[in-house]
């Protein structure tokens, strides 16, 4: 947000300097971030020619003998046409910096004539693009004193950096109301406008948004008949250009200014060009409009317009159409003034790529109740610099303002900021920012003002209680201890994440991070490609769709590290996959991919590899091993964790499995990769990957209170047992392991395969599967007795839940 200091102060009674005003700003929330205080044009003095002659050597030049009210006449050589004795201009001396040729100035010999000074044009000065002649002033310009005084061009330009939450502050006086709030100043009142009213505004306007009223919820307009359009005044060009807006004519520069000056945007529309009635409406699919950046918008049932009887005039608080702009021959003009949905507003200007000024509030919220008032200051200023006559103000759907009502207790102030802050002070505060307050004594009932929309609960009153008292005046205090040493100060699923990417960089993986959105077509491959998961306005065809995986940034990831030369990569990430449109269908997933010869016991052309050939090329169990390593990162009990051969469609059926936590929990996938799924990514090589839902996983339990030493080691001699079953190739090695660890669970404490055999010895359809079993005694040495009783038992478990027998 941009404004002079005139500007401020044609609505603010203040005394106080430039850099108190800054400092004030900032300190209320309105942080300032550019001051410019025109210092470039403080060298720049009004001077007079005494005499002029034409140059000696040139045709074009002329010799010029100028009086800058210092002394003795200054010789400048100029070659501007209209030089010529008697004329008052713009002197710039040796050493000064003209911005519009970008150069310091020094003494000079011009043709053989010295030259020690130069007279301006507009262009020299950055004042205009007019470079005919040099600046040509009354007779009676003050020689020698400030040129940018005199033209005052020495009104510094101060820029805000606003947050999106102060609307208010969107417009000049409402940056004066916060500042007189503050004490810096009296905030002027506003005159209501004043001005002759004949005849009815013929142009009638509807509604037509059904169910939908909040798309618009007012209109007003009016019909000023025989203005004459030409260009604004001197002061109202000056301040838009400060502020970086080129001067169009009159009746444009009168919107723009409104814009800034009071925070309303609106909109003039030559009556000439309107045929008929308007209506606001729904554009329908494949309508189009030529908009007043000279561009053509495509337009459809989100976006809301102003249309005439034959074409779309206007697209509803964003930007008017080219048809019916206003020139130098518009004689009868309709004035707009109107209300529009913030977010549709914002939804249309980011759909078509539209940021104008009156996007830029209408989508922060205006001033429901500024809607008329505005229409009678704009028309107010189309008589004055345009002439006219008024005609009767067409109101259309405005309810009137309900203002929010918000209990606020005095002791928030104290609670929320530590400030010690008396009511009387609070209340004063509230009801110089325009807030209604009732009650007496700790607790009052405020009413907010149709201004301030960001304004919703008590906490937002402290804000503002705060900001004006002084953020300044808030004590820096130390946090207090967070109790003990290990003290749970992060979320669960953050301490995950952390353990996620901390053991697979431990494993040898680097961290990547992909883009979250990917094509259609990578979406559908790997069950994404929702409509309502798609971009409205996507960086590039190819980024269209959120991605419902990681695997997809991943192995293409991979597959540019192959193209480029490094064909062994191992990367991984943690972060966020959508599954839907809503926050509780976003998942916090951890993944990786591995790819050539990059496994963990693998490492390429290593001397210890030369027997293998120079490196074993990844495969589904270094998948497996890597979500395993999260799975016991994150705290998961790994006795509870069920693997299923087979998952997801993009993994090899045959080589690849799901990790659950009982029936319903899945934890996550692993596996080798498809080849159809290679070729659909454009990916070659051995690859495997996985995927863990770290947000799938249970809060952990609450541990009990040890009542036993950390340490709690037998003193009894731990045995080993061998078993080999036959069972048929279809049983798993888990199951067996579990059914042998079920047999005495606090005897038993480990159990492994560590042999697997298929062969002619065996009948076709069978396997052997040989098992160690860890035997541990706890309260006494076990007898041969004992022995044979547990042996008989994991026998008869194992049979009982495999089918499986002793192999001979």
């Amino acid at each position: 947000m941009k404004f002079t200091l005139s500007w401020l102060k044609d609505h603010l009674d203040t005394d106080a300097s430039l850099e108190e005003i800054c400092a004030r700003l900032t300190m209320i929330g309105l942080e300032v971030e550019d001051v410019d205080d025109k210092a470039a044009f403080k060298p720049f003095v009004i001077a007079k020619v005494v005499w002029a002659e034409q140059h000696p050597n040139a045709d074009k030049l002329r010799v010029l003998m100028v009086d800058t009210g210092s002394g003795a006449p200054i010789q400048v050589v100029c070659g501007a046409p209209n030089a010529r004795t008697g004329l008052v201009g713009a002197f710039a001396a040796p050493g000064t910096y003209v911005p519009g040729i970008d150069v310091t100035l020094a003494v000079g010999t011009i043709r053989g004539v010295e030259s020690r000074g130069m007279m301006c044009s507009e262009k020299e000065l950055q004042i205009s693009e007019d470079h005919n002649g040099i600046i040509d002033l009354p007779a009676d310009a003050p020689v020698g004193t400030s040129y940018a005084a005199y033209a005052g061009l020495d009104d510094p330009m101060i820029e805000i950096n606003l947050t999106p939450n102060r609307p208010d502050c969107t417009s000049v006086y409402g940056i004066a109301r916060d500042l007189a709030a503050s004490g810096l100043g009296t905030l002027k009142a506003r005159p209501a406008p004043s001005f002759a009213v004949e005849g009815e505004t013929p142009v009638k306007l509807t509604l037509d948004l059904g169910e939908d009223r909040h798309l618009c919820p007012g209109f007003s307009l009016r019909l000023v008949r025989g203005v004459k359009n030409g260009p604004s005044p001197k002061w109202m060009q000056q301040r838009l250009l400060a502020i970086g807006l080129r001067p169009i004519n009159a009746l444009v520069d009168i919107t723009n200014y409104m814009t800034f000056d009071q925070g309303r945007p609106m909109h003039v529309f030559d009556a000439a060009k309107v045929k008929g009635n308007l209506t606001v409406r729904r554009a329908r699919d494949g309508e189009t409009v030529l908009a007043l950046d000279q561009r053509e918008y495509k337009l459809g049932p989100n976006n809301v317009v102003i249309s005439d009887e034959k074409a779309i005039e206007s697209i509803g608080g964003v930007m008017g159409g080219e048809h019916s702009g206003c020139d130098e021959n518009t004689t009868d003009v309709l004035i707009e003034s109107a209300l529009w949905d913030p977010m549709n507003i914002a939804k249309t200007g980011r759909t078509l790529g539209i940021i104008t000024d009156a996007r830029y509030r209408f989508e922060r919220g205006v001033d429901p109740e500024y809607m008329v008032p505005g229409l009678e200051r704009t028309t107010e200023l189309v008589l004055e610099f345009c002439g006219g006559k008024a005609a009767k103000a067409e109101v259309v759907g405005y309810a009137g303002y309900q203002p929010k009502i918000v209990d606020f207790p005095v002791s928030e102030v104290k609670r929320l900021t530590g400030l010690e802050v008396s009511s009387e002070e609070s209340i004063s505060i509230l009801r110089k920012l325009g807030f209604g307050v009732e009650g007496s004594g700790e607790r009052f009932k405020v009413s907010v003002p149709s201004w301030r929309p960001d304004v919703d609960g008590k906490a937002d009153l402290v804000e503002e209680v705060m900001r004006i008292h002084g953020v300044d005046n808030i004590v820096a205090a130390p946090l207090p201890s967070h109790g003990t040493v290990n003290g749970k100060i992060l979320t669960t699923l953050q301490i995950r994440t952390r353990l996620a990417k901390r053991t697979l960089a431990s494993r040898g993986m680097l961290e990547a991070v992909t883009w979250s959105f990917i094509s259609e077509d990578q979406a559908k491959l790997f069950g994404g490609g929702a409509p309502a998961l798609k971009l409205a306005n996507p960086i590039a065809s190819d980024m269209s769709d959120m991605r419902p995986s990681l695997l997809p940034g991943l192995l293409t990831a991979a597959q540019r590290n192959a193209d480029k030369g490094f064909g062994d990569v191992a990367i991984f990430e943690v972060s966020g996959t959508y599954e839907g449109d809503t926050p509780d269908a976003q998942r916090r997933v951890a993944g990786g991919i591995r790819r050539g010869t990059a496994a963990l016991n693998g490492a390429g052309r290593l001397w210890s590899n030369a027997a293998k050939g120079g490196g074993k090329p990844v495969d589904v169990f270094d998948a497996k091993a890597d979500a395993i390593a999260v799975l016991e990162a994150c705290g998961v009990a790994m006795g509870n964790v069920q693997f299923e051969p087979g998952g997801p469609a993009w993994y090899h059926p045959g080589r690849s499995g799901t990790i659950k936590l009982g029936p319903k929990i899945v934890l996550g996938t692993f596996g080798e990769f498809h080849p159809k799924t290679l070729e659909a990514l454009d990916v070659s090589g051995a690859l495997c990957g996985f995927e863990i839902y770290v947000d799938a996983m249970p809060e952990p339990k609450k541990k009990a209170t040890r009542t036993k030493p950390a340490l709690d080691l037998s003193p009894f001699q731990a045995v080993k047992r061998d078993f080999a079953f036959v069972v048929d190739k279809a049983v798993e090695a888990g199951a067996i392991l579990r059914a042998a660890s079920g047999a005495d669970r606090k005897l038993v404490t480990g159990v492994s395969v560590f042999d697997v055999f298929e062969g002619a010895s065996l009948d076709e359809g069978k396997k052997s599967i040989a098992i160690e079993v860890t035997i541990q005694p706890v309260e006494r040495t076990l007898t041969d007795e004992d022995f044979e009783a547990l042996t008989a038992k994991i026998v008869a478990n194992v049979t009982k839940s495999t089918g499986g027998v002793l192999r001979a």
